[in-house]
Parts: structure tokens; C-alpha cells; sequence
């Protein structure tokens, strides 16, 4: 497998992380999550959305995840 190394500006890693569903996806399959959405979307935008709004849902739980303090105790 070759790597290559891509320039982004910091906004555009920003809009990329957004899509990040879980803590350790790498850029890479990100980039190839949007680029599959982006095929969708061309022949289904309702299913397009769809994915969209289930990479949302697993983004929320991955956020309550990260808002637990590590004891396991609330505040």
C-alpha cells in the first residue's frame, strides 16, 4: 500500500472531523465514507441523507461518550 500526505487547510479538517464517527476512524476512511456518500447522493438523495443523519446519531453517542468523567461518578 502506498501513502501520500495531502495539504489541508485547518477549516477543512475541521468540516472532515465532523464526519469522524468514532474516535480512531482514520482521514482516510473518512474521505472514503464522504467520497461513497457523494455516489449516493447522485442516484438517492433521500438515502444520501439518510447515512448523513446516521453519521450524526453515532457522532452524539460518540460526544456522551467523551462527556463522562473517567471515575464513572456524575458531578
Amino acid at each position: 500500500m502506498k501513502i501520500t500526505t495531502i495539504k489541508l487547510q485547518a477549516e477543512t479538517k475541521a468540516r472532515i472531523n465532523k464526519l469522524r464517527e468514532y474516535k480512531r476512524e482514520s482521514y482516510d476512511e473518512i474521505l472514503k465514507k464522504m467520497l461513497g456518500i457523494l455516489n449516493v447522493a447522485k442516484v438517492n438523495s433521500e438515502q444520501a441523507k439518510s447515512i448523513l443523519m446516521h453519521i450524526d446519531e453515532n457522532r452524539s453517542r460518540l460526544n456522551i461518550k467523551k462527556e463522562k468523567p473517567k471515575n464513572g461518578k456524575e458531578i
